[in-house]
């Protein structure tokens, strides 16, 4: 079996990201390892997750990287959270402070709004369809 196990999402900072990610969108902590060029492995990923993606907020290195934080899919959504409770989660979310942009719609694969990650990059909180 193949799965894909993490994404890097650069980040401007490493404990700035961990407190969006777990509390505000409710992730857990997998790792938070010091390596020996001064940079840090920190992996966030869903709880109840299973064997789904994670998340590796990888600090931006050099101007380059930097410039990539919040705008690293190019404009489009680029990251899908998926929830087997859309209501609960949307309303813990905003309580949180999360900046949805949109108001949650119903389309034929799902319910679905898009949100705003703390750097501007965008998601989508989708519970998809029973027959999806």
């Amino acid at each position: 079996m193949r799965h894909i196990a993490l994404v890097t999402l650069v980040v401007d900072d490493y404990d700035e990201a961990i407190r969006f990610y777990t509390e505000a969108l409710g992730f857990h902590l997998v790792e938070d390892a010091p390596r020996p060029d001064g940079s840090r492995w920190v992996v966030v990923a869903p709880e109840g997750g299973g064997e789904g993606a994670g998340l590796l907020l990888a600090r931006g290195k050099d101007d380059a990287q930097r410039a990539r934080v919040g705008d690293q899919t190019g404009g489009r959504v680029g990251f899908f959270l998926h929830t087997d409770d859309f209501a609960r989660d949307h309303a813990r979310m905003r309580a949180a402070g999360v900046r949805f942009l949109e108001a949650p719609r119903h389309e034929p694969y799902g319910t679905v709004a898009v949100f705003e990650d703390l750097y501007g990059t965008e998601w989508d909180l989708l519970q998809p369809a029973a027959d999806a």
